[in-house]
């Protein structure tokens, strides 16, 4: 289906990969993973024909379908969200227009025609709409917004639509660049199932490692300039890796000890007339072996410990009678919530639920009509928005925010905490006000991290980061001594640090005193527990 031979490409004189090879055949499930500049989304452009490499081959398979999800989706127009589903949004148009080219051009035999002419026929098809109606739904979709304006939704939102094209088309391969990174728990829990059994395909860039887990059966890890082959899931590659590791460190120093004896001999009797012959045989000996590397160690998590914050009373936060409206859209009536102190709360329902905006209520960032917000004693409260930066200096650099954040931190530990968090070099002296809004969320999660309140509230904490960093924030938070109230998509780092879940929906808040799994349990099986979360 895909095969592709002794890669390299550069980029400004830095070569991402060389000599890299992968294979890609009917059915196989493969994740390509690697830190944040490894070249992965660039392995995606070659083979998609957007870009040339250096060196090596692409080839693929005449009759292969490829469907793409980039990791941002292009500007919409007027068309609605089952337009965009559908391909009715500019799709179809855009197939028709390639098949006449192809056609005037006499080259109807070609491997393009033939993809346009499958994905063409895939969105004609009398049962699209059936088709990216379930697939919207599954992605969390409710029936009145299928014909909503797509413009007026998120980027996200509209990722969601896309992805929800794809599925309907069915390729034969599917590349997906970060799928996640846009899904609520529910809609990933729906892709993660249609995924493990979809029939094609499938080359996806991931950072959830469970996510992995469930879907994927091969793992090609862009490292050291080489793209390296696992067989097994993400947690079967970590122990693989590891286990490489040891080896060839293993046979490295053997090689060494033994070229350390070698030359030893030669210098010691190079200038014995007896032994000069011996000493001679000796160094053309390590002339002839075939040296082996010194293995670079696997990245791993960066370890710190978050400071204590200061005690707070033993109810963090309680929320008494809350209603709170939309205009006309009724979220909460009557609401009741209480956090104790210590406790790890997870929020987890169906999108529109109002998990958000119980957390803003939380955090006092949002007015409601009606109710009462009783702050704990001695309450100390951090809210992180993957949306928000206007705690951020625009004249500070990177480093200097983390340091007047944290007055007892070195900037040895400053700058270790921003390199675990993908900041680099001379990342670290870069204004806040050139920064992405990934990176101006990486840098205030690093704030909340430095400084920490005794009452923490995150929204979709992991956005942006990668698997490493992911691990080293999830490290730090299980040690963190304060209250923890978080929404997170990533089931991994949920069932790593959640010690209550709290299930929103339907104006209601239901706890269950126990992690994931004990969520789980009660809800009978991870099947039945998102017919419960979406039921309403």
């Amino acid at each position: 289906m895909l095969s592709i031979r002794d890669l390299k490409m550069s980029y400004g004189g830095r070569v991402l990969f060389e000599g890299a090879s992968l294979t890609v055949n009917y059915g196989d499930r493969v994740a390509l993973v690697g830190p944040n500049g490894a070249g992965k989304t660039t392995l995606f452009s070659i083979i998609l024909g957007e870009e040339k490499p250096d060196e090596g081959t692409v080839e693929r398979d005449a009759w292969t379908m490829v469907g793409y999800l980039p990791q941002e989706g292009e500007a919409v127009g007027e068309e609605t969200v089952l337009d965009l589903a559908t391909g009715r949004g500019g799709e179809v148009a855009r197939y028709e227009h390639i098949l006449k080219e192809l056609e005037a051009a006499g080259s109807v035999d070609s491997p393009a025609y033939m993809e346009a002419h499958a994905k063409h026929d895939a969105l004609t098809d009398p049962l699209v709409d059936a088709k990216a109606k379930k697939m919207l739904a599954g992605l969390g979709y409710r029936e009145h917004e299928f014909h909503r304006p797509a413009k007026e939704l998120s980027g996200g939102w509209v990722m969601r639509a896309h992805l929800a094209r794809l599925l309907v088309m069915e390729p034969d391969l599917l590349l997906l660049d970060e799928p996640t990174n846009h899904l609520d728990l529910l809609s990933l829990l729906w892709l993660q199932n249609y995924l493990a059994n979809y029939s094609g395909a499938l080359l996806l860039i991931s950072h959830d490692r469970q996510f992995m887990d469930e879907v994927v059966t091969q793992v090609h890890e862009i490292a050291e300039r080489k793209v390296i082959a696992y067989t097994g899931n993400y947690t079967e590659f970590l122990r693989q890796r590891e286990a490489n590791y040891d080896a060839q460190l293993a046979a490295y120093k053997n090689q060494q000890k033994e070229i350390g004896a070698l030359q030893e001999f030669a210098d010691r009797f190079r200038s014995v007339t007896s032994k000069a012959s011996q000493a001679m045989a000796k160094l053309k000996q390590i002339e002839r072996m075939e040296l082996i590397e010194k293995p670079a160690p696997p990245r791993k998590p960066f370890r710190f410990q978050i400071p204590p914050p200061p005690r707070g009373g033993q109810r963090a936060i309680a929320l008494e009678g809350i209603h709170m409206a939309y205009g006309s859209l009724q979220v909460y009536s009557g609401l009741n919530v209480s956090i104790e102190r210590g406790e790890r709360t997870v929020l987890v329902g169906p999108n529109g639920a109002g998990k958000s905006t119980l957390l803003k209520i939380m955090a006092g960032v949002l007015e409601f009509q009606k109710g009462e917000r009783k702050v704990g004693h001695n309450a100390k409260l951090g809210y992180f928005s993957q949306h928000r930066a206007d705690s951020l200096d625009p004249k500070k650099s990177v480093l200097d925010e983390v340091l007047a954040s944290g007055p007892n931190l070195r900037e040895d530990e400053a700058r270790a905490i921003l390199g675990s968090f993908m900041f680099r070099k001379e990342e670290i002296y870069k204004l806040t006000e050139v920064l992405s809004g990934g990176e101006k969320s990486r840098l205030n999660l690093i704030k909340f991290l430095v400084d920490p309140p005794n009452l923490l509230l995150m929204d979709e904490p992991t956005t942006h980061l990668d698997i490493t960093t992911v691990e080293s924030l999830t490290m730090a938070l299980e040690r963190y001594e304060g209250t923890l109230v978080f929404i997170s998509h990533d089931v991994h780092f949920i069932r790593k640090l959640a010690n209550r879940v709290l299930h929103v929906n339907a104006g209601t808040a239901t706890s269950y005193p126990g992690g994931y799994d004990y969520f789980l349990d009660k809800t009978g099986s991870a099947g039945d527990a998102r017919a419960a979360l979406t039921a309403g």
